[in-house]
């Protein structure tokens, strides 16, 4: 039995023209893994939302949505908040109370049920995530991935039989989507949850589900098997969104179902030998130094841990510098010390007369208009530099929509804009490819290094590790505070097992110390 079934679904939000999702016929299979993908905007995080009445937007639907066989809007609300479980991609979203314990009896509180059975469900829920450590602890001081393991356990403690997930591990390092992603094949292979996500990470989340549905524009275009269904768009933009272990296998004429891990993309090209070898890259020339931090320490509080201890870094003209590592290692701490917004209790901070401008992790803290059009004017920048942001952050079909009623991926390139009209000389991006597709990715990357070929220094603070590979100069890992390790691109990630790029664990002892699909396709292209 289908857990929803969906048919000629159509929707607009108020005062557009166009419909944002379009005629779309689906049916969810029950106690399987069913995994949405589609550019930003498509219409993935609109379509979610409709299945679950207290959290769809308002606008004009037609069609119908069928919840195990019975209409969706003639299922009541508190059977609807029990049976369907909804984790958003802001984990500081959706947590409402101050302790752990009383985070995971929230649900079972709210939907009435008796202490002994709602303490029976918190204990499963803390010992089946592994949260007895944390029980007692303060939501506050937990990381942001301890927040997202949170919020599912939270969710599924209520005994749902579908979790509905909107982008849950954006926010999370590589380890900790990992554990994430894991948590949530380990629901439903052990308890048969029915589970629904979107998510533009598809390196690990594609190869888990069951069941991949493609949206472009609106529509639904591809719907089966993940391992057929990701060929028949190989000709779409989205193409470049898939694992890298798909994009080889098509660029090597692969037949047959498509591999979708790292495992079976080894065994896939392990029949290849190379043909060539990858050029030698030239070194960076570091230029006039930007900005600079020096042997700074921060904490949060007198008595809180350090989270910097004695960072220094330089940013040069023109150079792209990209910072990776955990959730809690400190890249937006020094983010905030380097735009001014936090100050260090030592060391120093020099800007060199250097005007600095930031994209927060969260794009929505620079959002506070009715329109998008009106947060690019609030800029008060001449109409033709507003035009050209527009057409270049590609935001010309949402001009008149609210800002908090766009894709997550539409806000970080409203946000960047905003940023951009300030005309500044060092550009800091927090998580700035959050939300966006494969192809977004490539576009935001190209404007990077236009603006280093300008001149100007970019900071990106990233869990990205294939766009940090791709585009920058130089990078660095930040651990406990401090840097551990720094250099050019690929002598940074093919040295590495876990912080590196899915092409340079698939190649690794074939191709020596390629990092990216096309010199993986380069060297053994026939």
């Amino acid at each position: 039995m289908a857990a929803f079934s969906i048919r000629d679904l159509s929707f607009t939000y108020p005062q557009e023209q166009e419909p944002a999702i379009k005629n779309i016929t689906l049916d969810i299979p029950e106690g399987e893994i069913t995994l949405i993908c589609g550019a930003s905007g498509s219409g993935k995080s609109t379509l979610l939302r409709r299945l679950k009445n207290c959290l769809a937007d308002h606008g004009t639907a037609s069609g119908s949505i069928l919840f195990f066989g019975r209409e969706l809007s003639e299922t009541p609300a508190q059977e609807q908040a029990q049976r369907i479980g909804f984790v958003f991609q802001h984990p500081d979203d959706q947590i409402v109370t101050d302790k752990v314990f009383h985070e995971l009896a929230f649900g079972p509180e709210s939907l009435g049920w008796r202490q002994n059975k709602m303490r029976l469900a918190v204990a499963e829920a803390a010992s089946f995530f592994g949260m007895t450590n944390s029980f007692e602890s303060k939501v506050q001081s937990l990381s942001g991935g301890q927040k997202q393991l949170l919020n599912l356990a939270s969710a599924v403690a209520v005994h749902p039989d579908v979790l509905i997930l909107d982008e849950p591990t954006s926010q999370l390092d590589p380890i900790a989507a990992s554990d994430f992603f894991a948590a949530l094949r380990k629901l439903n292979r052990e308890l048969g949850l029915t589970v629904i996500l979107t998510e533009h990470r598809l390196e690990e989340a594609l190869s888990m589900a069951d069941k991949l549905a493609v949206l472009d524009s609106g529509r639904l275009v591809a719907f089966g098997a993940p391992e057929q269904t990701v060929l028949e768009i190989k000709d779409s933009p989205l193409f470049e969104s898939m694992p890298a272990a798909v994009r080889i296998f098509s660029a090597l004429g692969g037949e047959g179902n498509a591999p979708l891990t790292i495992g079976q993309g080894r065994a896939f090209i392990s029949g290849f030998k190379p043909k060539r070898t990858l050029p030698s890259r030239t070194a960076h020339k570091p230029s006039e130094t930007a900005a600079e931090l020096k042997e700074c320490w921060f904490r949060y509080e007198k008595s809180a841990p350090d989270v910097l201890c004695g960072l220094s870094l330089k940013l040069h003209r023109g150079e792209v510098f990209s910072l990776v590592g955990g959730n809690g290692s400190g890249k937006s701490t020094t983010v905030g010390i380097l735009s001014g917004t936090l100050k260090p209790y030592r060391g120093r901070v020099k800007l060199n007369g250097s005007r600095i401008a930031a994209l927060p992790q969260d794009p929505r803290e620079l959002l506070a208009r009715s329109t998008v059009l009106d947060e690019l004017k609030e800029m008060n920048a001449p109409q033709e530099r507003v035009n050209g942001i527009i057409e270049l952050m590609e935001l010309g079909d949402i001009l008149k929509r609210h800002p908090f009623d766009i894709s997550g991926g539409e806000q970080q390139r409203l946000a960047l804009g905003k940023a951009l009209l300030t005309e500044p000389d060092v550009l800091l991006l927090d998580e700035p490819t959050k939300g966006m597709d494969g192809q977004m990715k490539k576009r935001l990357g190209e404007l990077v290094r236009t603006l280093a070929e300008q001149g100007k220094a970019v900071l990106i603070v990233s869990h990205d590790i294939e766009f940090a590979a791709r585009f920058s100069d130089r990078c660095a890992m930040l651990f406990r505070g401090g840097i551990v390790t720094e250099n050019a691109p690929r002598e940074f990630f093919s040295g590495n097992c876990f912080y590196t790029t899915a092409a340079a664990k698939l190649s690794r002892g074939i191709v020596t110390d390629a990092i990216l699909c096309e010199e993986v396709i380069e060297c053994l292209r026939p």
